[in-house]
Order: C-alpha cells, then structure tokens, then sequence
C-alpha cells in the first residue's frame, strides 16, 4: 500500500483495529468519532485481546448491520446481512488468510492471553501484520459502500 487509509491513520495513532476501522467509516451514519471510539473499544486484539475474530473485520460486520438494516427484527434482512458479512469474510480470508487474530499473527492456541496490549514501537510494526490488515479491511468495506 502506498498511502495510508483514514483507518491506518487512526491505527498508527494508537487505536486498536477494531476502532481503527469502524471510526474511520462510522461518520457515513452520522456516528461521533468519540462514540465510534468507545463502541468498538472491546473488539480490538481479537475481541478484548481474546485473539478470537479479528477486530479489524468485527468493525466490517458492525459498519454492515449499519448499511443494511433497520431497527425491526426481520428475518429476510438478518439473513441478507449474514450473507453480506459472509461474503465479506471470504474477501477477507483471501487477502490475509484468516479472520481469526491468532492466525494472524501467527500464535499459538495455548499463548497466554494478557489484557495488556503491547507497546506501540518500531518492533510493534515491524512484527506484526495489524497495519496491514486494517487498511485491506478499509478497503474492503469501502468498495462495499461503493456497491451499494
């Protein structure tokens, strides 16, 4: 990538993927940058560092449920929006192997799991595929809102 996205910014600034993705994007429906903030806070590091679903693309499903849906329970739209995110997991699957944080940063299923996110450093960077990830998962919600 030769140019960051709005969310790698935001991730070089010291947010975590999830918030990094979803703030960048939240203003498409009139959401305060410090509300996006807060909101996607616990998703990051996999939901709360549990290395589980990757926050980056946890923020995708969530900008989504804002695209496609209204405040009813509604099967058909529930079932469009679960198609909508599969299709998106598969997007991102092929660009970055995973959607699963573990996977991507290539841990193992027995590391211990700290609540501490780790220092933000030249080391951090160099290490870890998270700048990366999160601008293909701005882009891919991008060229989603392109579609629509």
């Amino acid at each position: 990538m030769d140019e960051f996205t709005k969310a790698q910014k935001l991730f070089l600034e010291g947010y975590n993927c999830a918030q990094s993705v979803f703030a960048a994007n939240a203003d498409r429906f009139g959401i305060d940058k410090d509300i996006a903030l807060k909101v996607s806070m616990g998703l990051g590091g996999g939901v709360g560092r549990l290395r589980e679903v990757c926050g980056a693309f946890s923020a995708c499903a969530m900008l989504v449920g804002l695209m496609e849906t209204s405040t009813k329970a509604d099967k058909e739209r529930k079932e469009a929006v679960y198609v909508f995110v599969q299709k998106l997991a598969e997007d991102f699957k092929a660009q970055n192997g995973s959607i699963i944080c573990r996977d991507l940063l290539k841990l193992q299923e027995d590391d211990k799991l700290l609540p501490k996110p780790d220092e933000r450093n030249s080391s951090y960077y160099a290490t870890r595929p998270c700048l990366r990830v999160v601008g293909i998962a701005d882009k891919i919600i991008n060229e989603a809102f392109s579609k629509r």
